[in-house]
């Protein structure tokens, strides 16, 4: 379905759930949009440039997403509000991980002019920061030393699965659980005709599509999804059918929500929250043999009251997840700070 025109209200404006969801009305209605962007970008391609919107045309058909350092101030505003929740709950054991995209992994693949380095000064300042009780985990290592395995799609902002695989492994060591190895599932591929952001924000056309890789468990696993606010409930995190749309990338609970509730059939577990953004969804799926119940959060939407959730639902396990761009471009983060006002 296309983004309908968004309704106004200060309390959406302050949460940037309506500037968020205005840029994908403008983005869905503009008629004609992707011809007019990919004749553009036909354009400037004839006249060797290599950045358009945003989005560098690397090597080997790579697109990847410019990094843009924070304004002054943002970044350590965002810093300040995690170390006030952190405060506030002392009884909450909690971990970070912000993920790096390719713009720092595969800075090989970029244009000789571009760089991609500054988002690794921008994870360490926050690595470096006083967080607390919050234990930092650190992707670049892991991803780093498998950069030549196919970690980031060429056509998409995000991971692939298999680089959200090797995150859920580096998870397990810190978080207390023994990750699966790739041998314990059946891995396949469910559509090798995948367009993503990137494709559709650059403009840049003659470009093969990428595929989209599930990891099946060979051992079941009984999984119940609910996503609350649209009060609906599905009995697989993935959406198959969204396989036929544009994002495809939505195969995975249906994309974001402000709050999704998962339950396992590991009814003695731990209870788990994960705050995230979009990069979180192809990973959660790993997270299910761990725990009994995990309540997934997405600032950008939801607007309760985060202490009172996790009081509610005797959470003691929290994990903050978002790729380092993200987290540097979205004020909803900063929001944390007012859960504990």
């Amino acid at each position: 379905m296309l983004q309908q025109l968004p309704a106004f209200s200060l309390q959406a404006l302050e949460s940037g759930k309506f500037t968020s969801e205005f840029e994908a009305y403008l983005s869905d209605q503009f008629m004609e949009r992707d011809f007019w962007i990919g004749l553009k970008s036909d354009a400037d391609r004839g006249l060797g440039r290599k950045e358009s919107n945003g989005v560098y045309i690397g090597k080997d058909g790579y697109l990847i997403q410019k990094f843009t350092p924070p304004e002054k101030g943002e970044l350590e505003d965002k810093v300040k509000a995690i170390q006030a929740f952190d405060q506030a709950t002392p009884g909450l054991r909690k971990y970070m991980m912000l993920v790096p995209t390719a713009a720092s992994i595969l800075e090989d693949k970029l244009p000789p002019y571009a760089s991609g380095g500054g988002e690794r000064v921008y994870s360490d300042k926050i690595k470096e920061s006083d967080l607390g009780n919050i234990r930092y985990i650190d992707a670049f290592p892991a991803l780093e030393a498998n950069k030549e395995q196919p970690l980031y799609y060429k056509t998409d902002h995000h991971w692939t699965t298999k680089g959200a695989f090797l995150a859920y492994r580096e998870l397990g060591a810190s978080m207390s659980f023994t990750p699966k190895n790739e041998d314990d599932f059946n891995i396949r591929e469910v559509t090798g005709q995948f367009y993503g952001s990137l494709y559709s924000k650059s403009g840049f056309r003659h470009i093969q599509p990428d595929a989209i890789q599930l990891y099946y468990p060979k051992v079941p696993e009984t999984v119940s999804v609910e996503y609350v606010d649209e009060q609906q409930s599905a009995d697989s995190m993935y959406i198959m059918e969204n396989l036929t749309k544009k994002d495809k990338y939505t195969v995975f609970f249906n994309g974001n929500h402000s709050l999704i509730r998962i339950t396992t059939g590991h009814t003695e577990g731990r209870r788990l929250l994960i705050v995230k953004d979009s990069y979180a969804n192809s990973l959660i799926p790993f997270l299910t043999s761990h725990f009994s119940e995990i309540d997934v959060v997405d600032l950008r939407y939801y607007d309760g009251d985060l202490l009172k959730l996790m009081e509610e639902r005797q959470i003691r396990d929290m994990l903050i997840l978002y790729n380092i761009t993200t987290f540097v471009e979205d004020p909803s983060i900063t929001s944390l700070a007012d859960s504990v006002e």
